[in-house]
């Protein structure tokens, strides 16, 4: 797509590129989309991404123990904004893409983070550009979180004017004291070198996760986010410096997938996405601009192509265009979404934001026996709608209408009897999905459920062996108190945003998924992706024949069964329990 596609405008053989991708990297019963068949531990990828020469700017680990309550996070208004300072970008970025733990069997050691992770191979980088901070930089800069020493390495350093350019573009010349810019990009290689063509997918999955991870760090701390929707891939490659082939020689590179802007709760209506402009705001060229470091090669031979890969990365290359502004007048209220307010307690114990931030786990398996209530299977779902003129946190980041729907297999839930649900996201959509799922599905609205969520009963009846089977065969999906598939209004967004909004599918769905992880956190049980799913049967078992809707992610929630052979360390050396 040329710089002058603006939404609305589509780009047939972009489109087309993107259809064919999706259908492509479809599993099937008869057969999994293409990947290398083994693991080739030989050229498996580092998890960790440095730049070799540049400043290392080391963030004090912040003391575990911050009080403040899990339901708060939810209430933006209620968290004082924290000034921007070496203290709160450490803990914001703790928070955000920081480890949480290592586990450790035999020999073995990995890393667990904040934000999930198909495979746990880490695709998703993340940087920063912020202005002078007392002990982090003297002047403006651009810099790269690492995450395994908890700190920044400063890729280039900018002089007052070139700062003062980025400020004017991205806040239309109002940009609240203590904001800054928050960048993330994907290293396709480390999840193609498991999962091959499907890698794409599991990328912008993880780029979901990480983005409600930012946006729940930032709540966190008494700061807003907003997404800068409408800034063209190259410009952003160019201002996270992606683009210099000086920089990455041998070295994977990596996709530029989203900025946004960080700041002050306050401040939330003076931020809105960048105006289009005719230049970009940072080149990598200019003799202003300080560049420093080098990229590390994060395996020792590639030699492994995925074309597909590369030509659906090529068709959603966005391009600058208005930004997406839609009315949210019709969706519920924050009041009739919960019954009453979350007050995240476990047992006795008030469960933290902190604690429910970095105790997150992903479950590898479910004790197929445990319940939860009908108040918490209420709660979470109403913590996965929109509000009312988009005020919840953190659909707040997005600026379109929810495109992701949720088809729901109950099978633990006290009070409610076992079968399929659905939970609609949008009130627009439920007459839309009554006319393309079974005709013979019930649709009668769940009894004593808040009067903003709009949850349907489909049809009564033990889906475990369905919800099994349409995920891979994974037990897990019929283990816990539910699982869920997502399903994208897919090809009415291709047409009304492009192709480029193809990823951006991916990313509500990620949310939606960080959103559950927490919630598990805060109801005492565990979550998981699940992103092997057999696509076109899930789309058989709720009615499903047109290609306008699609499933993009699984999902499931339950009483996790730990494994005793691991051994838990912790995240950092000097961390304080």
């Amino acid at each position: 797509m040329t710089s002058q596609t603006l939404v609305g405008e589509m780009d047939t053989s972009a489109d087309e590129a993107v259809v064919a991708y999706h259908e492509r990297s479809k599993h099937h019963f008869h057969r999994y989309a293409a990947a290398l068949g083994y693991m080739d531990w030989a050229t498996q990828p580092d998890p960790f991404r440095r730049y070799a020469g540049a400043d290392l700017v080391r963030l004090p680990l912040p003391k575990l123990g911050r009080p403040l309550p899990y339901w708060q996070l939810y209430v933006s208004a209620s968290v004082p904004p924290m000034p921007l300072s070496l203290a709160s970008v450490s803990l914001f970025f703790r928070y955000a893409l920081s480890l949480t733990a290592w586990k450790k069997s035999g020999d073995t050691k990995w890393p667990l983070r904040v934000n999930p992770s198909s495979g746990n191979l880490h695709p998703t980088e993340g940087y920063a550009l912020l202005p002078e901070i007392e002990q982090i930089g003297a002047t403006p800069a651009l810099y790269h979180y690492a995450p395994r020493e908890h700190a920044l390495e400063r890729r280039a350093v900018l002089n007052a004017a070139r700062w003062s350019e980025l400020t004017e573009y991205f806040g239309e010349g109002s940009f609240p004291e203590g904001s800054f810019l928050v960048g993330l990009s994907s290293v396709q290689w480390r999840e193609a070198w498991k999962y091959g063509e499907r890698a794409f997918r599991y990328c912008q999955h993880d780029v979901g996760h990480a983005l409600a991870s930012l946006r729940i760090a930032a709540a966190a701390l008494g700061w807003t986010l907003v997404l800068q929707g409408n800034i063209s891939d190259a410009t952003l490659a160019n201002l996270l410096g992606l683009d210099r082939d000086e920089d990455f020689a041998a070295a994977e590179r990596e996709e530029a997938d989203l900025l946004a802007v960080i700041s002050p709760n306050v401040a939330v209506a003076d931020i809105t996405a960048a105006p289009l402009m005719k230049s970009t705001p940072l080149t990598a060229h200019g003799s202003d601009v300080l560049w420093q470091g080098r990229a590390n090669t994060l395996s020792p031979a590639n030699s492994v192509a995925w074309p597909a890969i590369d030509t659906v990365t090529q068709a959603i290359r966005s391009c600058a265009s208005t930004p997406i502004k839609e009315d949210f007048a019709g969706f519920p209220s924050a009041d009739a979404l919960l019954v009453t307010p979350n007050s995240g307690h476990i047992g006795e114990a008030e469960l933290t934001a902190e604690r429910a931030i970095i105790g997150r786990r992903s479950a590898v398996a479910m004790d197929g026996t445990t319940a939860i209530s009908r108040a918490t299977f209420f709660a979470m779902l109403g913590r996965l709608m929109p509000t009312k003129e988009n005020q919840a946190m953190p659909w707040d980041t997005l600026s379109w209408r929810s495109r992701i729907h949720l088809g729901l297999f109950v099978h633990r839930v006290d009070g409610l009897v076992p079968g399929i649900y659905a939970l609609i996201r949008d009130p627009l959509k439920v007459e839309t999905l009554k006319r393309v799922m079974h005709a013979d599905f019930s649709w009668q609205r769940v009894p004593d459920c808040p009067s903003g969520l709009p949850l349907y009963l489909l049809r009564k009846g033990d889906c475990r062996t369905l919800a099994s089977t349409v995920s891979c065969g994974q037990n897990i999906a019929a283990d816990g108190a539910f699982s869920l598939a997502m399903l994208a209004d897919y090809m009415d967004s291709l047409a009304t945003y492009g192709a480029s909004f193809y990823r951006n599918l991916f990313w509500e769905a990620g949310m939606i998924g960080q959103v559950l992880y927490l919630e598990a956190e805060a109801a005492g049980i565990g979550a998981t992706g699940i992103g092997c799913y057999f696509d076109d049967p899930v789309h058989t078992a709720f009615g499903i024949e047109t290609r306008e809707w699609q499933s993009f992610y699984h999902f499931t929630v339950g009483s996790p069964i730990d494994d005793n052979r691991l051994t838990t360390l912790p995240a950092y050396d000097l961390e304080e329990e």
